[in-house]
């Protein structure tokens, strides 16, 4: 492998740093491992100008798609939704790379991209998982899959984040042999390198909203705001929706108002903290959004038949018998 490859990288706007980053120390580490540039990785965008991510900070790139040094490989990075970007440019360019021969890839839903410019027919794809099923019903001609990366044939894919680590990876065990890889996962830290064929793992909020990217973030806000609860009408605000539709939407998926779901939550939390943790009753309470101790011990007994008292006692009870229990039991 004396040839250098020159692996270019599309930003779109709003595309994931962290995905970007990880791709590029895996080309850095295999550089170093190989003693050699091997790998020449070159920013690009649409139009030449600086990208900005979706965590804020704009990132210079070498020019635009109309100036595009000679590649071996380009990679579209992007996040989120793509339906607002002026993209036909960029859907001839990818079809003239692909005609060339280039190894083409989609990182986070970049592959979204590439199955717009007719690339992705009769291949194995995937994106980020909240967009799996939007690209699955747009494009029956692409093999789309919740899998954390795939390779097939010349197209490579993966979900956002640290996925693009290990779809890279294996990929230069395809070039290099498995060997290499593996010491390129370790020089990284990483415990192992993960099989294309592992699901994305997708948040509880996102696997109890039945598919609504509103009730996702509601629940997301809800889970992440235990301590402090915010009300419904904030819920509702940041989710982009009124209280009322927020209100239909729990009701028409979880059967319960936003204000009993989130108490639910507060209250399944304490109760794990009860049997799990040392805090004390007072700490939890106030961990889990409740101004008093009283307040705290009536919503308890009121949902779950017993107080915080009780069931911590309960608990001491469980774990005092479980030793004798065994010194009981036959050998």
């Amino acid at each position: 492998m004396n040839t250098p490859q020159r692996y270019g990288f599309l930003l779109l706007p709003g595309f994931s740093m962290l995905a970007l980053s990880g791709a590029l120390e895996v080309l850095a580490a295999a550089n170093a491992l190989l003693g050699e540039d091997a790998y020449l990785p070159s920013m690009l965008s649409l139009d030449g100008m600086p990208v900005r991510a979706a965590s804020g900070p704009s990132l210079e790139v070498r020019g635009g798609i109309d100036r595009a040094p000679t590649l071996h490989a380009v990679f579209v990075v992007c996040e989120g939704d793509i339906a607002d970007l002026e993209l036909a440019a960029c859907h001839a360019w990818l079809g003239d790379c692909a005609a060339a021969g280039l190894l083409l890839g989609g990182i986070g839903t970049g592959a979204a991209v590439l199955a717009q410019a007719g690339l992705l027919r009769g291949h194995r794809a995937t994106v980020h998982w909240a967009h799996v099923a939007e690209l699955a019903e747009q494009h029956a001609e692409t093999v789309v899959s919740s899998n954390l990366y795939e390779i097939d044939r010349g197209r490579l894919s993966c979900a956002g984040g640290t996925a693009s680590m290990d779809m890279l990876l294996s990929w230069i065990g395809v070039r290099h042999g498995e060997r290499t890889a593996q010491e390129l996962a370790a020089q990284l830290g990483l415990e192992r390198i993960r099989g294309r064929d592992e699901r994305q793992l997708v948040p509880s909020a996102a696997r109890v909203a039945g598919g609504s990217a509103k009730l996702a973030e509601a629940l997301a806000l809800m889970e992440a705001n235990l301590s402090e609860p915010l009300p419904t009408e904030d819920i509702a605000r940041l989710v982009g929706v009124s209280r009322r539709q927020l209100e239909r939407l729990f009701k028409q998926h979880l059967d319960a108002l936003p204000s009993r779901y989130y108490l639910d939550l507060r209250l399944t939390r304490a109760r794990r903290l009860l049997q799990q943790s040392s805090q004390s009753i007072l700490q939890i309470g106030l961990a889990c959004g409740f101004a008093s101790g009283p307040h705290f011990s009536n919503a308890y007994r009121n949902h779950f038949g017993r107080t915080p008292r009780e069931e911590r006692s309960q608990r001491a009870n469980a774990w005092r018998s479980g030793p004798a229990v065994r010194e009981e039991s036959p050998e």
